[in-house]
């Protein structure tokens, strides 16, 4: 019984942002015992301390996890259930406010609204959509279009309501609980930034493993 009170399963996170300079096994992993007095002291062992002005990220193996927790008492049992590797940052959440925020979000803003507009503009200059609904508008009603049809009215309102259902918003409310699109590609491209930095890490020697 005394054994089984001193497994701890051990799941590190992938990524770990943390706003002090002490990161403890807590912020980078969860974990679970049986013995509450042990589990205590293992959620309060320092993994790392960054110092002030040096690097803001450190890759740490879970092998230097399981050695810290041996360490802290040899007859404990360690089950790890997550990732190999664990990136930390440190993130000062304080950095930048008020004016500086908000014109990088109207600046965000614009070039989304107007890359966007000018995108689709240049599509339907390329295919000629001008020119196909004209077409289709004088074979269907036997006279030429004079450029605002039926056609172009319903083509504008099928493009604004297609955009809103693809991006899944509507204003600040989300139509499904489906993630949209944009947050499916900064998840893909997150995890690839993560591998990138841990396999730049370990190739560099910058790991922080076991001894």
């Amino acid at each position: 019984m005394e054994s089984k009170n001193k497994t701890i399963y051990l799941k590190p996170k992938r990524n770990a942002e943390v706003t002090q300079e002490a990161v403890f096994l807590k912020d980078v992993a969860s974990l679970t015992c049986g013995d509450e007095h042990l589990l205590a002291k293992a959620r309060a062992l320092k993994v790392h301390q960054f110092r002030e002005g040096g690097e803001r990220r450190i890759v740490v193996s879970n092998l230097r996890m399981i050695e810290m927790l041996q360490e802290l008492d040899p007859g404990i049992s360690v089950e790890h259930v997550g990732e190999t590797d664990t990136l930390i940052r440190l993130v000062k959440t304080d950095q930048t406010k008020g004016f500086l925020v908000w014109a990088k979000v109207v600046f965000v803003a614009l070039i989304s609204f107007f890359g966007t507009a000018f995108t689709i503009m240049a599509f339907h200059n390329d295919i000629g959509i001008h020119d196909v609904f004209g077409r289709l508008y004088e074979l269907i009603m036997g006279q030429q279009s004079n450029g605002f049809t039926t056609l172009e009215v319903t083509y504008s309102l099928g493009l604004a309501i297609g955009i809103t259902l693809f991006f899944n918003h509507i204003g600040g409310r989300r139509i499904t609980s489906d993630p949209t699109p944009i947050e499916v590609e900064m998840r893909v491209y997150e995890k690839d930034v993560d591998d990138t930095l841990i396999e730049t890490a370990d190739r560099e020697g910058k790991t922080m493993d076991a001894s």
